[in-house]
């Protein structure tokens, strides 16, 4: 009897172990599990965050070549100015910006590379230290002075706001919107041409008066609202800016800008912002050389509003298809050499744009005032936006970083004239003032600072051949 109860006790416990191995391999094979989950996803995190880092470095190297490429312009005009002068005409800007893409491929990958091979009949594989690893960029430069900026108005004066209100009815003009002005906005309210011009000159002009957009009644009216009284009857009331935009999603605060306002006029195509007709950074003038049909014909008509072409759809149709035929006809190349030229060829039938309308049979504009016209347009631009796409492929999965930067080349010198920090820095280490000062010699002071010092930070403040960075947003 004692064996059999023998042989069960060692049967029982036979089982238990069993169990207790079973659930001891059940137990090291979650821990496992999850060991193995979490170094890949820790792993995971890890080649994402490298690959982040450079693809922001190839954006931020593409954003660099840009402002070369740009601050380069100007000396390769003088390359090509005795061919103009030949001509007896000043050498117009060269717009290199059109052609970064291209351009800027020697820096790239081996995709850009392959484009700046084809465009510069250049062999790459002689090329050392170019081009780079395991990344690359794509790069569109935009000339924000080829576009209606939406802070003229900013000064505050009565010309800057009658130059907008002017340009902005011009832009708004076309029957063809009238649809748009005819049902609410967001807001329920009804908001028409004038009442939205209103509203984005209310926005930045410092006074506390609504502007009445009107102008073709020769001046600037106030009326006796106030700025505010629409922003304060909304259910989550709020005052309106009283400065300049910052950036174009500042937009969207402003009354009567709905989503179909924006599709038209804003950024009727976000991945080709070339197509924008208006800005909030740029000089203040558009360049009729660089800026597209659309702007252009706004521009027109807000100094010549009563011209066929501005109330007639199929007239305009006509004037935006010779425009951009002549466009693309030159490669490139500005049509107008000056303002001047520019109001000379739509009122007449001289220049390159005046014997193409008036084979189309478009009449030549009538302007209410040429001078005005001429000093709201330009063939210089400036201002500058850069969307540099970094991006990074490993396998099936590829990290793109974006960045738009804005640049501004007013007062910026010529490439290899720089602000001089490093000589000045020198002098700040060595306590002289400036060159031929000795450490004994008395340094003038002006506000408790060495001139050392102040010669220091007045070379760091200097314009940069690069320009000046106004915008920087990272994606």
């Amino acid at each position: 009897m004692s064996r059999r109860i023998r042989r069960r006790q060692r049967r029982q416990k036979r089982g238990i172990a069993l169990i207790l191995v079973l659930g001891a391999l059940t137990l090291l094979t979650v821990m496992l599990t999850e060991f193995q989950d979490a170094t890949s996803a820790e792993l995971g995190n890890a080649l994402s965050t490298r690959d982040e880092l450079k693809a922001e470095y190839a954006a931020k190297s593409a954003v660099n070549l840009s402002r070369l490429l740009i601050a380069a312009e100007p000396t390769i005009r003088k390359g090509i100015a005795p061919l103009f002068m030949m001509m007896k005409m000043a050498p117009p800007q060269i717009p290199v910006w059109a052609y970064a893409d291209r351009v800027l491929g020697a820096f790239n990958d081996k995709g850009g590379n392959a484009a700046f091979q084809q465009l510069a009949g250049v062999d790459m594989a002689d090329g050392k230290n170019l081009g780079l690893k395991g990344a690359g960029f794509d790069v569109t430069i935009v000339d924000e002075d080829s576009k209606i900026d939406l802070n003229t108005a900013v000064p505050g004066d009565a010309f800057s706001s009658v130059r907008e209100s002017t340009e902005l009815m011009g832009l708004m003009a076309g029957p063809q919107y009238n649809p748009m002005f005819e049902n609410r906005d967001t807001d329920g309210a009804y908001s028409d041409r004038q009442t939205i011009c209103s509203a984005l000159i209310d926005w930045v002009d410092p006074d506390q008066n609504a502007y009445n957009c009107a102008p073709n009644s020769g001046t600037a009216q106030q009326s006796a609202g106030a700025e505010d009284s629409f922003y304060r009857m909304l259910k989550k009331p709020y005052r309106r800016k009283n400065a300049a935009f910052d950036s174009l999603e500042e937009l969207h605060l402003v009354r009567g800008i709905s989503d179909q306002f924006w599709d038209t006029f804003i950024d009727p195509d976000p991945d080709d912002p070339d197509k924008r007709t208006v800005t909030v950074w740029s000089q203040g003038k558009v360049n009729v050389n660089t800026a597209n049909a659309q702007t252009l014909l706004a521009v027109i008509c807000a100094y010549g509003p009563d011209s066929p072409v501005c109330s007639d759809p199929s007239q305009a149709a006509t004037f935006l298809m010779v425009l951009n035929g002549v466009k693309g006809f030159i490669h490139g190349i500005p049509v107008f050499g000056s303002p001047g030229a520019f109001v000379n060829s739509i009122t007449s039938d001289q220049g390159l744009l005046g014997p193409a309308l008036k084979i189309a049979n478009i009449k030549p504009f009538v302007l209410k005032s040429k001078s005005e016209l001429k000093k709201a347009v330009t063939t210089e631009s400036k201002v500058f936006s850069i969307y540099a796409t970094g991006y990074v492929k490993a396998g099936k999965r590829e990290t793109r970083t974006r960045i738009h930067a804005v640049v501004d080349f007013r007062g910026a010198p010529p490439p290899g004239m720089g602000p001089g920090v490093a000589s000045a820095l020198e002098d700040l280490k060595n306590g002289q003032g400036g060159s031929g000062a000795t450490t004994n010699s008395p340094q003038p002071t002006l506000g408790g600072l060495p001139n050392a010092t102040q010669n220091a930070i007045a070379s760091v403040l200097k314009p940069s051949p690069g320009g000046n960075i106004i915008y920087y947003r990272i994606n």
